[in-house]
């Protein structure tokens, strides 16, 4: 061994070394009674392990110039001192523009208590109540008396509510309250109550109020609603005091929190909520794995069979690669969502590409009478450029999804992103490493044995370049007529706004009886998908408040007969953004690839290239649309993965044209094309085979969730093959540059 692999072998054992220390374990470990043994390295999003995440906005209508201006640091801070208490593990809360709050709970489980504690205002005062009976009659009469609300305490079971009048001056306010906390009464059968301690300064101000107010009730109203109505029977002066109103141990708990943590500047609105229960999050963490397990399977015995030893020596660095990207994502903490599982997957069918390209033009310098060494090295060097082309183009897909993708979108353009350095680092170092290991320690091996499904071809693939241009308008043209057709349909909540609601119910409801119930509550036009069996329901639905269908179901069936598995609520101006955000990222995306291929070719290769690109963009498009599915943040992640696998395919194909343009300069334009089409037809195919085996898999068995993002790739990946050879490729003979047009 030289002295030069030796630094590479020891190199490539510290990074993999390190990253499998910082990766193990990438999941929790649980004994057989189901505690965790030993916490995994990875983050789990929300989706995988069940939890909440919102967006709130401040609503600030009713606030002065001068509140504005730090109201929303103010919503933050109090909502999570309220946050805190409740033993959510790591609640994140962060700040989103002027007016908006991302709150995740990873690992909540009650919904609507969570929702209660953060929009909760906890705007408490303390008013005094009216007991002249002139006023009384008039208020309670219907008349308005100046000064004075009637205001109403909520019945305790099987009594009547108590109405009083009471004063629109406030005498003290809870911003005063010091301390808060649950406490029984005693004399009332042990009836939860919320014991509160006052500041100095509310201290005061209460004495005085008790002082001056001797057996008069003060009301204690909170965010409008009275709680109750008390008799001062003596001064307080402790700043102690007490707050009944018929609660439950639950409500005492969380009125003492929201009180103790402050009251809110102005009213929250949740305007974007993606709820996954633990259920579901332990199913999707199996089907991901399942599906990562299976396509990782495919593609191994595809290599080890078709390129033999060649093809074990790309496992392993395929292997390796998996323990990079765990490694690289621990390290950085970063967060493993569903999609990032998707791109997980994905990139394990993206990395075989590098390895194909290498070992077909290995095979290639072969044939043409050099030594194992010398095709290994000339191999690698020839490949090495493409790779790097491809590459970035993809990445340069993935860096725009960082920038202005959303939640679970940033999780796949994570994970792909670092799947790009990595594969190109196990490819272009580890297998190259490994390959001259081998012919330095044999040196009778004469060359790489592989298997060839794809011979030498010599189709001529440009003169069948009109009938392409035409059917692919036809389908086009089609795809868009049924898109027009469709309208609003195209679009999921994600961009017109409404709720998702996935639900499984105990015993099997027939969908006709789900859909009457909602009818009777003006929603007939809900979308209900059933899931896998006759007890599990998706429902899409324009309604904005997920409890106005639960409340149907709780009432007809049950409360406890159904499990509510996830829920997505998203309001219009969040989908008018993301509608926006998607259309940004995909024309920043292209003028990016545009500018790097018109600097590394020419820019009517950038131009032939984007054509093909939204030519396999508007297919998608249409067969999304014909297949009756609808455009959601997921799928808009698989358009532009389509985008960066689209341009990847035809980079191999350009760089081919530009390598066969220097070596056939007495050849006509179009058979220099033809020739290079054949030449890379047996990587295209093999890489296109390999990576649809995977995203398949994923398709298959990746569940519900992701099963629209992994049909929009399976038709993506088909027709960007299909455009790289018949479209862009052709696009260059009727688009051809001067140089070309006077030869």
């Amino acid at each position: 061994m030289t002295k030069n692999l030796r630094w590479k072998a020891l190199l490539i054992v510290i990074v993999v070394g390190l990253a499998f220390w910082r990766a193990y374990p990438p999941l929790d470990i649980y004994d057989k009674d189901g505690d965790i043994v030993q916490e995994g390295t990875i983050n789990l999003g929300l989706d995988l392990q069940g939890g909440m995440y919102l967006i709130l906005e401040v609503d600030m209508r009713e606030l002065t110039d001068k509140e504005k201006k730090n109201a929303t640091d103010r919503a933050i801070t109090t909502i999570q001192n309220r946050l805190d208490p409740t033993g959510v593990k790591e609640p994140i809360i962060s700040k989103i523009g002027k007016d908006r709050i991302l709150v995740q709970l990873p690992g909540e489980t009650d919904r609507e208590q969570a929702i209660k504690r953060i929009k909760q205002v906890a705007h408490l005062e303390f008013r005094l109540v009216s007991e002249d009976p002139d006023l009384i009659k008039k208020a309670f009469g219907g008349e308005t008396v100046e000064g004075y609300d009637v205001l109403e305490t909520q019945p305790k079971e099987g009594q009547q509510s108590l109405r009083y009048l009471v004063s629109k001056e406030v005498e003290m306010k809870g911003e005063h309250i010091a301390r808060a906390e649950v406490d029984f009464n005693q004399q009332k059968l042990n009836e939860p109550i919320v014991k509160f301690s006052l500041d100095g300064e509310g201290a005061k101000i209460f004495r005085k109020v008790t002082e001056e107010n001797i057996r008069k009730q003060l009301a204690i109203v909170l965010d409008g609603r009275l709680i109750s109505a008390p008799r001062i029977n003596a001064v307080i002066p402790t700043g102690d005091g007490v707050i009944e109103g018929y609660f439950s141990e639950d409500e005492a708990k969380m009125l003492a929190d929201v009180l103790e943590s402050g009251a809110l500047p102005a009213p929250v609105n949740i305007i974007e909520e993606r709820t996954v229960g633990p259920t579901l999050g332990r199913d999707s963490i199996e089907k991901g794995v399942r599906a990562i397990i299976i396509g990782g399977i495919i593609v191994l015995v595809f290599m080890a069979v078709y390129y033999l030893l060649a093809g074990m020596i790309a496992n392993f660095a395929l292997l390796l690669n998996l323990i990079l990207i765990t490694g690289t994502l621990a390290y950085f903490k970063g967060t493993l969502t569903l999609p990032g599982i998707a791109g997980l997957v994905l990139t394990i069918g993206m990395a075989v590409d590098a390895n194909v390209l290498i070992f077909e033009r290995i095979r290639e310098e072969s044939n043409v009478g050099k030594s194992i060494r010398a095709a290994i090295q000339s191999g690698f060097n020839r490949a090495f450029l493409t790779i790097l082309d491809a590459n970035i183009t993809t990445l340069i897909a993935a860096l725009v999804l960082l920038q202005l993708g959303t939640g679970p979108v940033k999780g796949f353009a994570t994970i792909l992103s670092i799947g790009i350095f990595s594969s190109m680092f196990t490819a272009l170092v580890v297998t190259r490493l490994v390959l001259d290991l081998i012919t330095s320690w044999n040196r009778k091996m004469k060359k790489l044995t592989m298997m060839r499904i794809v011979g030498k071809t010599n189709i001529n693939f440009i003169d069948m370049r009109r009938i392409a241009y035409i059917l692919s308008v036809i389908v086009i043209i089609f795809g868009i007529v049924r898109f027009v057709d469709r309208g609003k349909d195209n679009y999921g909540i994600d961009f017109t706004g409404g709720t998702i609601q996935q639900i499984r119910f105990d015993d099997p409801v027939e969908t006709e009886v789900l859909r009457n119930k909602l009818r009777a509550i003006g929603l007939g036009s809900a979308y209900i998908q059933r899931v896998g069996n006759d007890r599990e329901f998706i429902i899409r639905s324009l309604e904005l408040d997920p409890k106005k269908i639960l409340g149907v179901f709780e009432k007809d069936f049950g409360q406890d007969s159904f499990e509510v598995l996830r829920v997505e609520k998203v309001g219009p101006s969040v989908g008018k953004d993301l509608k926006k955000k998607a259309i940004n990222a995909l024309l920043v995306a292209m003028v990016c690839m545009v500018i790097y291929i018109s600097m590394r070719f020419e820019f009517r290769f950038a131009i032939a290239a984007i054509v093909a690109l939204l030519h396999d963009v508007f297919i998608s498009l249409g067969v999304l649309s014909i297949a009756n599915k609808q455009i959601s943040t997921p799928v808009i992640a698989a358009l532009l993965t389509i985008v960066g696998y689209s341009i990847n395919d035809t980079i191999v194909v350009f760089d081919r044209i530009r390598e066969d343009r220097k070596l056939m300069r007495k050849s006509s334009y179009k058979d220099i094309i033809n020739t290079s089409i054949n030449q890379t037809l047996s990587r295209t195919l093999l890489t296109s085979l390999t990576t649809l085996a995977v995203v398949l898999a994923l398709y298959l068995l990746g569940g519900e969730v992701i099963n629209d993002f992994a049909f929009v790739l399976l038709v993506g990946v088909m027709v960007g093959t299909y455009s790289s050879i018949f479209i862009a490729s052709p696009i260059l003979i009727d688009w051809p540059s001067k140089k070309v047009r006077k030869r």
